[in-house]
């Protein structure tokens, strides 16, 4: 006897309205457990969403382009009514995990329909025995090993050493940071601070002070983003020593639970020696991050790039393509639109920049889409031919152009995949899902007790700021510590010009959901430091929630965006209400006081904008 199951979108993280980019089962397929339903997209990741059970599928409920959240019903699948009835108890928490699947979605069960959720990605699995088990002599030993040195994993490794653990570090780059550090987050801040300076001095023009026009020394500019570069990983590098951090330099693997390979690197590059050293480790943070996603039709080509290849700046190109319009992607066009380049942005989905509110990215385009050749929405690539003098492109879809369009440089910022299966956590009996993600409960925890695992490894949002938090949760409950990660809301910041900052619950997103808010939007055209700054068009937003009126979201649009939204995250954490916030004082004049009056828009006492309309 069969029975019919539905299978829902899991515990995702706080990403909400992530949209589907391809439906990988149609009614009729056979599927097996762990089989890819569909793929989602965020702005940093591509995310494939699993069957927790094996059958036949009965119906497809969702299409591409359709936008999902936790407890979005996937599909139907037929099974035989034993395995529905077992696949139906993994539902729910696992006993002593606060980040299990206790939380998850599911719609009230219909006549002949067990609700099921896939497998989440933040929920740790129950322990398995090691696959593997190393008998040789260890070259080094430790309390604590970190594997990966990046913004998560650098700070585990100090932590840890602070609380009195012997800790070593493993890293494949030159220096310490990671990808964010050293081709990530800050080279791309370096050069996004260069554009908005080329900007600042294009609009100056208005105020009566007039440049010539910049002359670009794209040799002088590695130089100057190499430097940005050299005085963080120098000064993490004499931390690691102040704190006896033994860093060792190369790619990790697990032999067993308590073992771990290093294959040495050497070199500016990451390229391998031959030699090799086994540590033993009593306990592990695994902080091995996330990769860029390399789209498969894609020929091997040296102007074809990921995010790493160009923050090394190759070249100048006079045409560009980037392919992906998330904030990678907005974030590279502006630094080589500004440079000079002439950059197309093409996107499968419907709009730019998923995540903020529309209303923020409306801004953005406003103040942005000047900048670019071209932007071709609802539109995917579907070939590309190197010829010699060009790379050849060819597009599909509504705003595709009917001729393959030549370019000197393309970036494919697609998102990112995390390296879970790289570093055979299975020998250590780590479990690790098929995307790559390993699970884990709310101390960081994986499946083995002894091992921990953070970042980008662990699930969305891909951010270096929340790994930074997880690493601290881990090396303490490492340490014997009560830790655990229990953060109410994660930031999210675009550090484009003009910056776009986002934190909790969307107005959008609580308009779909039905939610009952009361939003408050302070315009940046009443701000004295917005008009003095050229920057009247941004404005700051307030979500609350209509019977608590605590402050649930926020969001910023406009200069220094990024560097504000932790005023709004805080007070979310905090429970703070419209009051509370509006009645802190803030300094004036600053884009930092758009807050409070934000708030003081939402109690109906701000005096900075017409009086609200009686009701």
């Amino acid at each position: 006897m069969s029975q019919l199951v539905e299978v829902r979108v899991p515990d995702i993280g706080d990403f909400k309205d992530v949209p589907i980019i391809e439906v990988l089962v149609k009614p009729g397929d056979t599927i097996a457990v762990e089989a890819p339903l569909i793929t989602l997209e965020s702005e940093k990741a591509t995310l494939d969403i699993p069957s927790p059970v094996a059958g036949v599928v009965s119906a497809v409920k969702v299409k591409v382009g359709d936008k999902v959240a936790q407890g979005t019903l996937v599909a139907t699948v037929d099974v035989v009514a034993g395995e529905a009835k077992s696949a139906a108890g993994k539902v729910g928490v696992t006993e002593g995990n606060p980040r299990g699947t206790g939380d998850t979605a599911v719609a009230p069960k219909k006549s002949g329909t067990t609700p099921v959720t896939a497998p989440s990605t933040s929920a740790a699995a129950p322990a398995v025995a090691s696959a593997a088990s190393f008998t040789g002599k260890p070259d080094i030993e430790c309390e604590m090993l970190v594997l990966g040195a990046g913004p998560g994993g650098y700070s585990a490794a100090f932590r840890a050493a602070d609380l009195g653990l012997q800790t070593v570090l493993v890293e494949r780059y030159a220096t310490l940071g990671g990808v964010c550090l050293n081709v990530g987050c800050i080279p791309s801040k370096a050069l996004l601070h260069v554009a908005a300076v080329i900007d600042e001095a294009a609009h100056a023009d208005a105020m009566g002070i007039r440049f010539a026009a910049p002359k670009i020394d794209i040799d002088r500019l590695r130089t100057h983003k190499a430097g940005v570069v050299g005085k963080l990983t120098t000064g993490l590098s004499g931390m690691a020593k102040a704190r006896k951090v033994d860093v060792v330099r190369g790619y990790g693997h697990f032999l067993d639970a308590h073992h771990l390979e290093v294959e040495e690197t050497t070199g500016s590059a990451q390229e391998k020696t031959g030699a090799k050293r086994v540590i033993r480790f009593k306990q592990c943070i695994i902080a091995a991050g996330s990769a860029a996603v390399h789209l498969p039709f894609l020929p091997d080509d040296k102007r074809i790039v990921d995010s790493t290849g160009a923050l090394e700046l190759p070249f100048t190109p006079k045409k560009m393509l980037v392919i992906g319009g998330g904030i990678i992607g907005l974030e590279m066009a502006t630094v080589y639109a500004t440079l000079g380049a002439a950059v197309d942005v093409v996107e499968m989905q419907d709009v730019l920049m998923p995540g903020p509110d529309r209303d923020l990215v409306k801004v953005w385009e406003k103040q942005n889409l000047s900048r670019l050749a071209r932007v071709m929405l609802k539109t995917k690539t579907v070939s590309v031919e190197a010829k010699p003098d060009a790379l050849l492109v060819t597009f599909a879809g509504e705003q595709a152009p009917k001729e393959a369009q030549a370019y000197d440089l393309i970036l494919q910022a697609a998102g990112r995949a995390p390296n879970g299966g790289k570093i055979d956590a299975a020998k250590a009996g780590v479990m690790v899902d098929e995307r790559g993600f390993i699970a884990v409960d709310s101390q960081m925890r994986t499946n083995v007790p002894h091992i921990f695992a953070i970042g980008d490894i662990v699930g969305q949002p891909m951010l270096a700021h929340k790994a930074v938090h997880e690493a601290h949760v881990a090396a303490e409950a490492a340490a014997g510590q009560k830790s655990h990660f229990d953060a109410r809301v994660i930031p999210a910041v675009a550090y484009t010009h003009p910056e776009v900052a986002w934190v909790g619950v969307g107005e959008d997103e609580a308009r779909q959901s039905g939610r009952k808010v009361s939003v408050a939007k302070f315009p940046w055209a009443a701000s004295g430091r917005a008009i003095a700054n050229g920057a009247e068009y941004g404005f700051t937003k307030l979500v609350f929630d209509a019977e608590t009126h605590h402050v649930i979201g926020g969001s910023i649009v406009g200069p220094n965006a990024g560097d504000m939204i932790g005023e709004v995250a805080l007070a979310i954490e905090m429970g703070a209400d419209a009051v509370d916030i509006g009645k802190t004082i803030h300094p004036h004049p600053t884009l930092g006081e758009s807050i409070g009056m934000a708030a003081e828009v939402e109690h109906g006492s701000c005096t900075d904008l017409p009086p609200p309309r009686k009701k």
